[in-house]
């Protein structure tokens, strides 16, 4: 068994609509950094920004956005995460992809469109939960407006590892805070959430805020808030297993379906 895991946050400004922009940016910073990681996130949509425009940007899973995730992953030789806008049979999804090193893709339809800004009048909703298998670690990596939703992330298959991706606003990020350090609480997980930093061409703004909790709601990454930055923590399976057995919630949690 792997008993560390090493994930890389990558807290970033995103130009509006401008694809190629974004990936040369993630490109630079990701190739010119000396990396040693198992993982790199990036944020919710990181090629366009938050948009409704799903029509105009959408691209199919053999896209340019889709190649370059997987040449880049190849090239840093580590598994890279994000979300992209994608069509599919007609339909369009705001879709977070896990892409290998190999080419190959995991993917997740993110479940809760946020209706407040319309989302769900132009994107599919997914309702399909994952659990990667990574490295002997299980990893559950859902999106954005999932956080609030605790049923939902609701650890019922063992993951070791919640992660979410955002486009996260300033004005609620003590929500956002607050929500991840009870997700960690609750689901004796390791969680870890990439946002955001700069101002989208709506006027909305985004401090980052993105961060690493383990377990027991310790905070384990050391990001600034409206900084750009890209952090690497290493995650202990040891640790993990140690607090689960001398401290066994999950024993006298309630079953529940969702449906």
């Amino acid at each position: 068994m792997n008993d560390n895991l090493k994930i890389t946050l990558v807290q970033s400004n995103l130009k509006w609509h401008d694809k190629d922009a974004n990936m040369n940016h993630f490109n630079k910073l990701l190739t010119e950094n000396t990396l040693n990681t198992d993982i790199v996130i990036l944020p919710e949509m990181f090629t366009t920004g938050f948009s409704m425009n799903s029509k105009q940007l959408a691209e199919k899973m053999d896209g340019e956005s889709i190649k370059w995730m997987q040449n880049l992953s190849a090239k840093i030789d580590t598994v890279l995460v994000g979300s992209l806008i994608i069509e599919e049979n007609g339909k369009y999804y705001n879709r977070l992809l896990w892409v290998y090193p190999d080419g190959n893709i995991l993917k997740y339809d993110k479940r809760h469109l946020f209706r407040m800004a319309g989302e769900n009048n132009f994107y599919t909703q997914g309702n399909t939960k994952i659990i990667i298998e990574y490295k002997d670690w299980r990893i559950c990596p859902l999106v954005c407006y999932d956080l609030r939703f605790p049923v939902w992330s609701r650890n019922t298959e063992d993951y070791d590892l919640l992660i979410f991706i955002a486009n996260w606003p300033e004005q609620r990020k003590k929500a956002w805070n607050t929500l991840l350090m009870a997700r960690a609480i609750e689901n004796q997980a390791y969680v870890a959430g990439v946002n955001r930093i700069g101002k989208d061409n709506n006027g909305i703004n985004y401090s980052g805020n993105s961060v690493l909790i383990d377990p027991k709601g310790i905070i384990k990454s050391s990001i600034n808030e409206y900084e750009e930055s890209m952090e690497t923590i290493e995650l202990s399976m040891i640790e993990l297993n140690n607090f689960r057995q001398t401290f066994p919630v999950k024993m006298d949690s309630d079953n529940f379906q969702i449906l």
